[in-house]
């Protein structure tokens, strides 16, 4: 099976970060750099279908639990702290629950184990409107998408994942025909019956609603010593929109 990329930052303490949908790992490179600086070992991974990691059909929560679960068999990796946002909030979950031994703290930011209902078709429909064969430019592609996608910040964190694959051709790093397809399985909840009791931070951003308040009999049911912190000013993409109070609840749970 082949293996996850990665970018490797530091020593001492692995944390794993694993990126949202459509997300890839450089997303965590400012963050990862300030959490090496603290004397953790980072890993920032690209999930399978995401980044420069490899494609696949195959996509569900438990399949992607195990990728990761085989990378820190690959990487000889001990006492793991993993980081989780969004969908990699959820692999993280479930790698928790079906590898307790390889987790030794879980940080979740922005999601609840519970299902979501599909709610991306707007980008994946703005994204399946842009024709790649015929735009030679990211600025080009940012008109052409904000047709379909208003917000200027999520179109700027879509076409991170534009490259080159060779001279006068782009290319989208995310598999977007599985992505497209698989929808449905992004929102899905982890295994009904799964539990972790090691220690477990649910980060929210005040602004979202993704985490609300109803949610945390659900949380403690499955994760009976987690606590919920709120970060001010900050919607789903939390990390970024505020990301000293990220760093520095985020560090304190790591270091307690």
């Amino acid at each position: 099976m082949p293996t996850l990329h990665s970018k490797i930052l530091g020593e001492g303490q692995p944390l794993l970060i694993l990126h949202g949908f459509l997300g890839m790992s450089n997303n965590w490179k400012t963050l990862g750099n300030k959490y090496a600086e603290e004397g953790l070992q980072v890993h920032l991974i690209d999930q399978r279908n995401h980044g420069k990691s490899f494609h696949s059909t195959e996509f569900n929560y438990d399949i992607l639990a195990n990728d990761i679960k085989q990378y820190i068999t690959e990487h000889n990796l001990q006492n793991c702290i993993v980081l989780g946002h969004s969908m990699g909030g959820k692999t993280a979950m479930q790698l928790a629950c079906s590898y307790p031994e390889l987790v030794n703290k879980l940080l979740i930011a922005d999601i609840a184990p519970k299902f979501y209902p599909p709610h991306h078709h707007e980008i994946i429909n703005g994204l399946k409107a842009l024709d790649l064969n015929t735009t030679s430019s990211r600025t080009e592609a940012s008109n052409e998408l904000a047709k379909h996608i208003s917000n200027a910040g999520v179109r700027q964190f879509l076409l991170k994942n534009l490259y080159w694959v060779e001279k006068g051709k782009l290319g989208f790093r995310f598999n977007l025909d599985v992505l497209a397809e698989r929808m449905e399985q992004i929102g899905e909840n982890i295994d009904a019956s799964a539990t972790y009791n090691k220690p477990t931070l649910f980060l929210r951003g005040d602004k979202s609603e993704y985490i609300s308040p109803l949610d945390t009999d659900v949380i403690k049911t499955h994760f009976p010593n987690a606590d919920i912190q709120t970060i001010t000013n900050a919607g789903h993409w939390l990390h970024a929109e505020n990301p000293k109070e990220f760093l520095e609840k985020s560090l304190t749970f790591i270091k307690s």
